[in-house]
Parts: C-alpha cells; sequence; structure tokens
C-alpha cells in the first residue's frame, strides 16, 4: 500500500538528456539507466475527511490513461455541464467552459452496457444507500438482506455504491443506471460482470462536486464485450 510519505515525496518519471556526450570506455561497464516508475497524483492519497476513511489508490494499477485530466473537448455540439458516457472507450467526459472537459477513467458492468440514450441527473447522493433490485433478489436469494423491501445496505467502504452516486432519469422514470465510486482500482478501463459505471472514490467525489442536478447526460451505446474482467 502506498503511505502518504511516499505519495508527497515520490519524484515523477525522470527524463534522461541525450545531449552528454560520453567515451565508449567510461560505459563500457556502465548500467543502464531505468527511469522511475510512475507514482498516483496526490489527488489519488488517501481521503481522511469523509464519514468513511478512503484509501489511497495503489501505483501500477490504474493505466495513466485513465487518471482524471483535463482534456480538449471531444463533443463541441454539447452544452458546458453535459456528462458524456462512453462505455466503449471507458471513458467519462464533463464538459467545460471554453473548449475542455474533465475526463474520467471508467469501468462498466452488465447493466451499464445495457443502456443508451439521453437522460437527466435527477439527484446526486453521498455514501448512498444500495438496494438491489427485484430481479437480482429473485437470481441471487443472498442479497434478500439488502433488497428494496429491507431498506437496502448502509453506507460505508463495502457499499457497492461508494462514496457517492449519480442517479439517472429519463422522462421522469428511473433508468436505473447509476454512475457511482467503486473501491476496485482494478476494475477501471474494464468490463466487470456486474454494476453500471464505476469510478474511483476519489473521482466520483470530485465529479459530484461538479455536477448539477438536471444535468444532461448522454451515454453512447456500446456492445458487451466478450470477456469481462
Amino acid at each position: 500500500m502506498i503511505t502518504r510519505r511516499l505519495f508527497l515525496g515520490a519524484a515523477s518519471l525522470a527524463a534522461l538528456s541525450g545531449c552528454t556526450t560520453i567515451s565508449s570506455r567510461e560505459t563500457s561497464n556502465a548500467e543502464p539507466i531505468k527511469p522511475r516508475a510512475r507514482v498516483m497524483p496526490a489527488a489519488y492519497g488517501p481521503v481522511l475527511d469523509e464519514p468513511f476513511p478512503i484509501e489511497a489508490v495503489p501505483a501500477g494499477v490504474v493505466p495513466e490513461r485513465f487518471w482524471r485530466q483535463r482534456v480538449d473537448n471531444p463533443f463541441r455540439n454539447e452544452k458546458p455541464g453535459t456528462l458524456i458516457v462512453d462505455p466503449g472507450t471507458f471513458y467519462l467526459h464533463l464538459v467545460e467552459e471554453g473548449g475542455t472537459a474533465m475526463r474520467y477513467g471508467i469501468g462498466v458492468g452488465r447493466q451499464g452496457f445495457s443502456w443508451s440514450g439521453d437522460a437527466v441527473v435527477q439527484y446526486k447522493r453521498k455514501w448512498p444507500r444500495w438496494k438491489a433490485p427485484d430481479d437480482m433478489v429473485a437470481r441471487n436469494p443472498s442479497l434478500i438482506p439488502y433488497s428494496v423491501a429491507n431498506g437496502g445496505m448502509d453506507p460505508g467502504p463495502l457499499n457497492p455504491l461508494g462514496a457517492r452516486a449519480l442517479y439517472l432519469f429519463q422522462n421522469g422514470e428511473d433508468t436505473l443506471y447509476r454512475i457511482h465510486g467503486n473501491p476496485e482500482a482494478n476494475s477501471i478501463g474494464k468490463a466487470v460482470s456486474s454494476g453500471c459505471i464505476r469510478l474511483l472514490n476519489q473521482d466520483i467525489i470530485d465529479l459530484h462536486g461538479r455536477v448539477k442536478n438536471r444535468a444532461k447526460v448522454v451515454v453512447v451505446p456500446a456492445g458487451m464485450p466478450a470477456t469481462v474482467a
């Protein structure tokens, strides 16, 4: 596990200079210099000011292309504040003013591939309760304690919705589509067996703070991959 000290003290990847000329005699016995391994940015360190502590994201688990970053907006026809979920690329974009977008890496469950179209963020929750849908309970009776009738699962680090959740509605009806947090860093950038759209808990906290209620959401159609993580 990466400690806070390592997060604060680790250097970024070293760039090797090609400007210095060294004679072959001096380098004949030299060990090749290897660049230092990248560490996760400080934004993915431990979060200790939440009702439940969130562990740091380990280095080497989430590919760098799925780290949260501001990019040129690839969806110029959408207004600022719009969320674009693209399960096929494992990216979620939040369109910003000025031609940029905040991009997040996501993991996508079977439910995340099963629905597409336009929706709105009807409401959002911090440390939400998870209520297993009736059809899921019918397939897996062990989930009965977490059913809608029984009030669902208490918030916490093991709750499938993580630290935050956005609830998507279409024409006033619940789509049962959720954008939510999760503690499983190795699911980011992958198709997984269950759930909707997963973000790292650090990322869903950031997204939750930026998205407004009633924000437009566009979910791009994508087929379920043949294999899942």
